[in-house]
């Protein structure tokens, strides 16, 4: 039988996790991350979880389709859209790692441990792609975003498998696949700082791959499954896009994913197609 004090340093945990979800102002919502990381207390107990976390007013989301066309990263309205977007998908990035701490309940103390460590790295991501911004004479805020990623976690709101395989495993890894090419970019227009922000950013979110792979194996072995299986089956049932290419094979190895996941997915790439059952030898996407 849980002690009462652990009981309470529970439930104070899970209470400042909502309250840091909660926070409706970036530097806030931040600084009780930060606070979080620190504490001893390290699972989250039932709470209800909010449909829409906290966020500030602006930047006003509108649908995919109405976002501006990117301008060429050799402008520096360029080079700021494309940092404002990275800053968007951080930001919901923090939310969608506080929403896996509070939403899924008993789950062993290594999993809370984790995803805690994820929304602090994610916290300093967006501090740094928003300083980014501000030293542009912007800030996080001034251009229109999308929904997308926030989307995917209310689509996966009751089943902590469902959410390690097609958070983590689906849009976060599109993330290892894009970024070193963004990077390059950066370099080539001449944005060093921008570019090992990026390179800084690419690194933890391999350990973000790989801690949902992690979770989802898992929760697979708990119920029974084939890993490889249920997630190509997930992925048929529950994502409605398309698997994107070229992969960064190397960074999805270190991500988690198998030989045979790998060659499933880039099947579904070289047909561009979406996700279909097959054998396992055939298979804030990152809204990037």
């Amino acid at each position: 039988m849980m002690h009462v004090t652990e009981e309470k340093q529970h439930r104070d945990f899970a209470t400042e996790v909502l309250s840091a979800l909660l926070a409706t102002d970036p530097t806030e919502k931040v600084t009780q991350v930060r606070a979080l990381h620190c504490t001893g207390a390290v699972r989250a107990a039932l709470l209800p979880c909010p449909g829409v976390p906290g966020r500030p007013a602006r930047p006003e989301l509108v649908a995919p389709k109405k976002l501006p066309r990117r301008r060429a990263l050799s402008t520096q309205a360029g080079r700021f859209a494309l940092l404002h977007a990275l800053a968007h998908i951080e930001f919901n990035a923090i939310n969608l790692a506080l929403d896996a701490l509070c939403r899924f309940v008993d789950l062993p103390v290594a999993y809370y441990q984790d995803w805690l460590q994820v929304a602090q790295e994610e916290a300093e991501h967006f501090v740094l792609l928003r300083g980014l911004l501000q030293a542009m004479g912007g800030d996080y805020g001034d251009l229109p975003a999308h929904d997308g990623l926030w989307e995917m976690a209310m689509d996966t709101a009751t089943d902590p498998l469902e959410r390690m395989a097609l958070v983590p495993r689906v849009l976060e890894a599109r993330g290892l696949d894009v970024t070193p090419a963004i990077r390059e970019r950066l370099q080539e227009a001449g944005d060093c700082v921008a570019a090992a922000v990026l390179e800084r950013i690419e690194s933890d979110e391999r350990g973000h791959v790989a801690i949902g792979s992690r979770w989802f194996r898992y929760l697979c072995k708990q119920r029974g499954l084939d890993a490889e299986q249920a997630f190509r089956q997930l992925l048929q049932e529950r994502y409605r896009g398309r698997i994107q290419g070229p992969l960064a094979l190397e960074a999805r190895r270190a991500g988690g994913f198998s030989e045979q996941e790998l060659l499933w997915l880039q099947k579904c790439v070289a047909q561009n197609q979406r996700p279909v059952m097959g054998s396992a030898a055939e298979e804030k996407s990152a809204h990037v």
